[in-house]
Parts: C-alpha cells; sequence; structure tokens
C-alpha cells in the first residue's frame, strides 16, 4: 500500500522518528540515506522517501504494515 502526506518537520527528525517507531515494533533498518529508509522484518517491510519542498513530503510503501503507518503519518502529521 502507498501512503503521502506532509510535515513540519525536517527531513532528519521524519526518519529518526519513523526509525524509533518501527524499530520498537520489530523492524531492522536494511538501507538508509538522507532522504530514504528502509525497514522489514518477518511481517513485511517500509520504505520511505522523503521530499523537500516548503515542507517535509513523505512517502510511504508498505507490505504488512499499513495501519502502524498511518498512525505513524498522524504522529508526525
Amino acid at each position: 500500500m502507498h501512503y503521502g502526506a506532509s510535515t513540519h518537520l525536517r527531513p532528519d527528525l521524519v526518519l529518526s522518528k519513523a526509525v524509533e517507531y518501527f524499530a520498537s515494533l520489530g523492524l531492522k533498518t536494511v538501507r538508509r540515506s538522507p532522504s530514504t529508509l528502509s525497514m522489514e522484518d518477518a511481517k513485511g517491510q517500509v520504505a520511505i522517501t522523503l521530499s523537500l519542498g516548503s515542507e517535509t513530503e513523505v512517502d510511504i510503501v508498505t507490505h504488512g504494515y499499513n495501519q502502524e503507518v498511518k498512525a505513524f503519518l498522524q504522529r508526525i502529521g
């Protein structure tokens, strides 16, 4: 499933919050750059891509973590 949102948070803060939140669910970081993050476990995966405009645009693709991604987006919104 694909999700998108905008936030006033800086990209580095969005990724830090994502690592903290999704790691608490048992996902492990498999790739990270200043604008991307991929985490996964046996249940599924979460891939985040950020772009900066007037706000930080957050694009998330997930398999197996739809409700958790929605909750994360509400946290950073």
